[in-house]
């Protein structure tokens, strides 16, 4: 094998990698379309919130919708650095590594916003709601993507 055909087949390997670990960060470490449907539908259609909870929810979840973009947005960016260090050092070198703190700095600033998120939404409930909400966060976080 030519040198050549031995870095095509190095870098190749090197993308696959990546782009598996990118799946596995999403799913692992970003809220999932079902879990996030699952409460909300709790909060709007089960726990009948009153008119002020309802407007605290709702400015709540607008303050939530920037902070999340942003975040998404540096994950991206934290993403798009890693494919930039790694086709620069092809080799897990000091870029690379650099690179993937960012974006498990950034993955955990997420995840704990959405926590404090979680937390604030739960402050706006009566004791009542509070059991069933307590269950669906519970079950979102355990269900297992079926």
């Amino acid at each position: 094998m030519t040198r050549s055909a031995r870095l095509g087949a190095f870098i190749a390997i090197i993308a696959f990698v990546a782009a598996i670990a990118g799946v596995w960060v999403g799913r692992t470490f970003l809220p999932q379309h079902t879990q996030g449907s699952e409460l909300h539908e709790v909060l709007h259609h089960d726990l009948q919130l009153d008119a002020q909870q309802k407007a605290q929810l709702d400015a709540l979840e607008e303050r939530f919708a920037v902070r999340r973009r942003a975040l998404e947005f540096e994950l991206r960016t934290d993403n798009a650095r890693l494919a930039e260090a790694i086709q620069a050092e092809r080799a897990i070198g000091p870029r690379v590594t650099a690179a993937v703190d960012s974006s498990h700095q950034a993955m955990g600033e997420l995840q704990k916003e959405t926590l404090a998120h979680i937390f604030a939404m739960r402050a706006i409930l009566r004791p009542d709601q509070q059991a069933k909400f307590d269950r669906a966060v519970v079950h979102s976080l355990t269900a297992d993507g079926r």
